[in-house]
Order: C-alpha cells, then structure tokens, then sequence
C-alpha cells in the first residue's frame, strides 16, 4: 500500500465528524461519506494490485480503519465490513485454493468481485441471525442447489450497510446437509431481497444495521470459492476478519475521545484542572497501549495467518480494544462535565459509540474466556462453554 491510503483516510477524517452528529441523530446512512470513500479508491485498499487495487495488509488496513473511525467510528465500522470480504477473498494466495480445492472458474469470479471492488462497488455481511448470532454452526439461513445456480432463504441482523451496499456476503447452510456451511455474494436489488429497518441503537447509529430477508435464486458463480462447505474452513484460518478487525476502528473512536474533550476542556479554560489533565493523560496512555496490541496482531496476521499465538494476539486485540474505548470515552465524558452529556455533543455520541466495542463477536466476555482457556493450555475450540464458530 501506499502512503496514499493513509493521507487519504486523515483528509477524509474531519468530513467525516462535520457529518457525524446528524446521521448518529437521525440514525441516517453516511452517504456522503462512502462517496468520498469511493472517490478516494479506499473501496480497493485490500483488493490485490493485479486486479487494480492496493494490494493492503492487515496492518495497513488496521493503520486506515483508525484514522477514518477518529472522523466516524460508524463510517469506519461498515467499512470494515467491506475490508473484511475483500480482504478475506484477496488473501486466498494459488497455494491456499488448491490446498482448498477450489476451481478455476471459482478464482476467475472471485477475481470479478474484487476487480468491481477496485472500481467502487462495495460488499456488506449478512452472517448473524437472532437466536444465532455471529455462530457459523448454528444458522438458520439454508441454501439448496437448483439449475440455475442456488436459491437461499432466510434472514439475517445487524448487516451494517443494509440497503446501501452493492452486494452482501451471506452465511448459509446447506438444507441437504446442515454441517456445510456456505458463503455467497448476493447482489443488491434482486426479487426476494428486502431490508427490514430494525436498526435503532444505543450507539453506531448511522451504521443502518438493518435486517435483511432473504428468499433469492443466485448463479452458480455467486459460492465464494466454488466449494461448498468453505465458511468454517475459513474462519479457522482468517479468524481475524470475523473477530479482531473492528478492534482498529475502536481505537479510534478511543482516540477521537481524547481529541473531542481536549477541544471542550480549552474551549473552557478547565485545562488547568490537575484532575482534568491526569484522566487525559491515563485516557493517551490507555489508547496507545491499545494500539500498540493491535498493531503487533495486525503483525502477527500478516506474518502467520491462523498460528495458535496469531490468534491469542487477535483475541487481546478484540478485548483491549473494546474495553479500552469504553472506559476512556467514560472518563473523558466525566472530564468534560454536564454540559458534554448533551445530545449533538460529540463526547455524548462518542460516549454511546464507545460502549458498542465489547458487544461486536467475539464479545469481550468470549475473548477473555478464550484467552483464559489458553493460558491454562486448554484448547478453546475443543474445551470453550459454547462452539467459537
């Protein structure tokens, strides 16, 4: 990647937060803010450079998410999601699909997908479901083979962008065989694809995490990878984009924190306040440190996808992250005082966006649990309270 994505995501970051307060009040789609996006050719950050995009890592991508959720942290979040498809889809390197099996033919649309990415389309998840969460193996969404390719039904939650984006990555199992779960790109506007505006939130407002109903036919073309039964495969092996990519885009919103109550606290001339100085400094401290653990995953993905020790850093990641931007956003409300609690103010939105970080799968709970199995050398897959996947 180069620097251009970077300066890219700081220049957009102050058009972002001029907008933020109205679509987190309205609970409205940042619209303007994926035009600036596309125009900017984020939308193929991770899209390989031979297919016309940036050809990202993990960490670069992480350095991005940051800078753009120090503007939105909702605008940084559905972008994620985005990076999160085509990230996944580009890191399929020739040795890994024919480890996989994939086809010929499966690689040529995967590549349609990404080339359309480097060209301003952009992809959102559908993969929890109520009841179901983020759990792979425990979908209710089911697919079935037919001539023409495949027909899907069911319904999906929290699919940020819904609505908006030009095609979404659905999770679904297959009616023949409920342990194969698959993975499709459904496009935007076919017969039997409505949105359900349900997304009405504490925090991530302007995500348009609606639902999503599905009862659509796709081509053939439309698996991802061509083999069914790839999703969980997967997620073992890129648990990353399914667990600690929303981590860079809490450190942000972490950062934008300390950024909003500085403004506020000279604005007021309470900066001289020994106690006000003190939370600011511990809230740097606290963020840095944050940053810094996601940073060495973001390494350590890029370096060893999938590695038992990768995925325990993704996992500190995902935690510290999380519950970093709770607390600092908490204390950097209580530095500012009252008048910060006010709806419009951005250390209220702030506040509320913050509180979102430990809630996203895998929960802080989940994290903690999964670290906690490891450091006794368990196994979490093999000994967790509930199936990780």
């Amino acid at each position: 990647m180069t620097v251009h994505a970077l300066e890219a995501a700081r220049r957009l970051a102050p058009r972002f937060a001029a907008r933020a307060a109205e679509h987190d009040r309205d609970g409205s789609f940042p619209v303007e803010d994926f035009r600036d996006l596309r125009e900017a050719g984020l939308f193929g950050l991770m899209v390989p450079r031979a297919l016309g995009g940036q050809g990202a890592t993990f960490a670069e991508y992480a350095a991005v998410a940051t800078e753009l959720a120090r503007g939105n942290g909702a605008t940084a979040l559905v972008f994620n999601m985005h990076a999160s498809v085509t990230g996944a889809l580009g890191a399929v390197t020739e040795e890994l699909a024919e480890a996989l099996g994939v086809p010929t033919e499966a690689l040529a649309a995967r590549d349609r997908l990404l080339t359309a990415a480097a060209q301003g389309s952009w992809y959102a998840v559908a993969m929890s479901e109520r009841g179901a969460g983020a759990r792979l193996s425990q979908l209710s969404t089911v697919y079935e083979s037919t001539d023409e390719g495949w027909h899907l039904k069911g319904s999906k939650t929290f699919c940020s962008g819904a609505g908006h984006a030009d095609g979404y990555l659905v999770a679904a199992r297959s009616a023949a065989d409920q342990s194969v779960v698959s993975q499709f790109l459904v496009p935007a506007g076919p017969a039997g694809l409505t949105v359900e505006p349900t997304w009405d939130a504490l925090g991530m407002r302007a995500t348009s995490s609606h639902d999503l109903h599905l009862d659509v036919a796709v081509p053939t073309d439309r698996l991802l990878g061509g083999v069914e039964g790839l999703a969980l495969v997967v997620a073992q092996l890129m648990p990353h984009w399914l667990v600690a990519s929303y981590a860079a885009v809490y450190v942000g919103v972490a950062r934008a924190s300390i950024d909003a109550a500085a403004e506020h606290l000279n604005a007021r001339n309470l900066a001289g306040l020994p106690a006000v100085r003190a939370r600011l400094g511990r809230a740097d401290a606290a963020t840095a440190a944050a940053e810094l653990v996601v940073a060495e995953a973001a390494r350590r993905v890029d370096e060893a996808p999938g590695d038992a020790e990768t995925n325990r850093w993704v996992w500190r990641a995902k935690l510290l992250a999380g519950t970093t931007a709770a607390e600092v956003a908490a204390s950097m409300l209580e530095a500012a005082g009252t008048s910060a609690t006010r709806r419009g103010h951005p250390l209220e939105r702030l506040y509320r966006d913050a509180r979102c970080g430990s809630l996203h799968p895998a929960t802080s709970d989940v994290c903690a649990d999964w670290l906690g199995i490891a450091a006794l050398g368990g196994d979490p897959d093999r000994d967790g309270s509930a199936p990780r996947w």
